[in-house]
């Protein structure tokens, strides 16, 4: 059963639901569903095109008067977290020992160094600790976020010399 509405203001509804974010959205969303669809999330699904989980979840919170946040993120701390120099000192290396695509095709930088080559110089040169470094595998999509590709270093190569086409020629 859809609530019955016109459809500008129904549009109306949407328009103002998609200009919000999170838990105003949701607020939004569980007091427009209690006014006009009967405190129902099915109907208001129906009628605005919401999800419904996302309509409940506010109802919930505008029953009991709190507030669901998500669940804080577990696990290791991330890499930048633990050592915030990393990806400057790991740029002053590569750096030297890369160039970019010869005809500038893509935004690319490629370089020989490999993961554990930069984790070695990075121990060698900038006195970083090796248990406290990334391992192998993090630092190649490291070095794969900041755009170095592990290729060979590009050279532009000439073209070809190709018979001038003259009138006659069969070609």
């Amino acid at each position: 059963m859809k609530a019955q509405l016109n459809s500008t203001i129904i549009e109306t509804i949407r328009s103002a639901a998609r200009r919000l974010k999170g838990i105003s959205r949701r607020a939004f969303q569980s007091e427009t569903c209690q006014d006009y669809c009967k405190g129902s999330a099915r109907i208001a699904e129906r009628t605005f095109g919401w999800s419904r989980l996302a309509v409940q979840k506010g109802l919930d919170e505008l029953k009991n008067n709190t507030i669901i946040v998500a669940k804080k993120r577990s696990g290791r701390p991330s890499y930048s977290v633990k050592l915030p120099n990393l990806k400057d000192d790991v740029r002053s290396l590569v750096a030297p020992n890369s160039c970019t695509h010869p005809t500038f095709q893509n935004t690319f930088r490629y370089t020989r160094m490999t993961a554990p080559a930069v984790i070695k110089a990075l121990v060698r040169d900038k006195g970083y600790n090796p248990e406290d470094l990334p391992a192998e595998s993090t630092m190649r999509r490291l070095l794969n976020e900041m755009n170095y590709r592990l290729r060979r270093v590009q050279k532009t190569k000439p073209q070809k010399k190709f018979p001038r086409p003259t009138r006659y020629s069969p070609t």
